[in-house]
């Protein structure tokens, strides 16, 4: 085990005390798992903190795990470029429940957010602009979430006769084949080499 992670977990089990709900050291990894409450003291003590020096937000995203009560994480990935370590800062947030913004922390945190608004659905409380950044308007739903359906509710197409974007409930045009699985060059006219049903 890397032995400058196990110091840094330890440092930060002492100076986070009861904020910290879980610290482990696993695959060369510090993974920590704090309250949502907290999230934005962890956040800033990270990033000041003379050992940890975690200065660089390098992505915020979600995570859905609809069998349990707090569906969703929110997952921080921290860089320190001084100490050369990565730290991964988890946070669990119920369906419908807030978690602060990391903003006033890390600026670069807008679009993660955004994004992670629009992909799950998870509320950042006083995010400045929280809107959809990567479905179009109107879009229903949350694609990223795992009870999301596969062909999505609508299709859009440009209907020339309009001479607009519309949208329309999903049909599935593809026809189901029967495959008998003895050759894989369906309908082919003529016999193929190695096709043990083709006639003589």
């Amino acid at each position: 085990m890397n032995e400058d992670l196990i110091e840094l977990k330890e440092h930060i089990e002492g100076k986070l005390g009861e904020d910290l709900l879980s610290a482990v050291v696993a695959f060369d990894e510090l993974n920590i798992r704090v309250d949502t409450n907290v999230i934005d003291r962890v956040l800033k003590f990270l990033r000041d903190d003379r050992m940890c020096r975690f200065i660089q937000l390098i992505d915020l995203c979600g995570v859905d795990y609809p069998e349990r009560s707090k569906r969703f994480d929110v997952v921080y990935h921290l860089l320190s470029m001084h100490n050369n370590q990565r730290i991964r800062v988890k946070a669990a947030v119920g369906e419908g429940d807030n978690i602060p913004t990391a903003i006033d922390v890390f600026p670069c945190a807008d679009w993660f957010e955004r994004e992670a608004f629009d992909m799950y659905g998870i509320q950042f409380e006083g995010h400045p602009d929280l809107r959809r950044i990567l479905t179009d308007y109107g879009f229903e739903g949350h694609p990223l979430r795992k009870d999301f359906p596969l062909t999505g509710h609508v299709e859009v197409r440009y209907d020339d006769e309009q001479g607009r974007v519309v949208y329309e409930p999903v049909k599935l045009t593809q026809e189901y084949r029967n495959f008998d699985y003895m050759s894989p060059w369906e309908g082919a006219e003529y016999a193929l080499p190695g096709d043990e049903k083709a006639g003589k």
